[in-house]
């Protein structure tokens, strides 16, 4: 079977599944399981889709943004344990930058209890950091009725008056040549300028979103670390040359 052949019969199984195993396409295609694992990285090289452990899954659209509820079901252990080893760096006396999105929001459930001032641009973080009694400042702009997060000239004028120890910032996507992305340009914006004013940046990520493109670039992974439950060697070996990694595990 040619190359050509059997790269439309994977696409064709991707359109059908959002993720399928390497077996399933052995069997469809016959071949063996090294030429499939060829097949899959050029495929991933072409942007096609995305090598994951033991098979390969559709790409998000760039556009594509789930809404808080949406999110928060999915990799909700995962999202936990990074939470927690994120929320284990906050040191007593730090001002910290809060960035919208469900996986920093774990962070706020393990926050210890010492003297912290937060800043976050998320309602949702807001509502959380003020009954966990923590001293909060909610920067203004424009509600994203999606996200929840506040954006805009408004958000930008905001943060531009304060400084951070450390951000802990989400993103829809991270990828060893095109970084950091989101899908909302205005989002990007906010995002990048809290991790300007950051003397530390840290990206909460689960391991789905390595190999993921959204829209909008929000920084090179180099400027910031990463703290995530896990992802494959490929990506590890690759993306370790530009970042410092830290992967939790329960």
């Amino acid at each position: 079977m040619l190359t050509e052949e059997r790269h439309r019969i994977i696409l064709d199984l991707l359109r059908e599944k959002e993720a399928i195993k390497i077996q399933d396409i052995v069997d469809a295609t016959n071949a063996s399981e090294s030429t499939i694992r060829r097949d899959l990285t050029q495929l991933e090289e072409e942007k096609f889709l995305k090598r994951v452990h033991g098979g390969a899954s559709r790409l998000q659209g760039k556009l594509m943004e789930l809404s808080v509820s949406e999110k928060s079901s999915r990799n909700f252990h995962e999202k936990q344990v990074i939470g927690q080893y994120a929320a284990s760096l906050v040191e007593e006396g730090d001002c910290i930058y809060l960035d919208a999105g469900t996986t920093t929001l774990s962070l706020i459930d393990h926050l210890p209890k010492i003297d912290i001032v937060v800043v976050t641009n998320g309602l949702t973080h807001g509502e959380a950091l003020i009954q966990k009694g923590f001293k909060t400042y909610m920067i203004g702009g424009c509600i994203k009725p999606i996200t929840k997060a506040m954006v805009g000239s408004g958000a930008i004028e905001a943060l531009r008056q304060y400084r951070f120890d450390k951000a802990f910032m989400g993103a829809n996507g991270v990828h060893e040549q095109y970084g950091f992305t989101t899908p909302d340009p205005e989002e990007a914006q906010v995002k990048r300028l809290a991790i300007e004013l950051a003397r530390e940046a840290l990206f909460l990520t689960d391991g789905t979103k390595f190999g993921e493109i959204a829209f909008s670039k929000i920084v090179d992974l180099d400027r910031a670390m990463i703290i995530t439950n896990g992802m494959d060697d490929e990506h590890r070996t690759t993306m370790m040359k530009q970042t410092t990694i830290k992967v939790v595990t329960p």
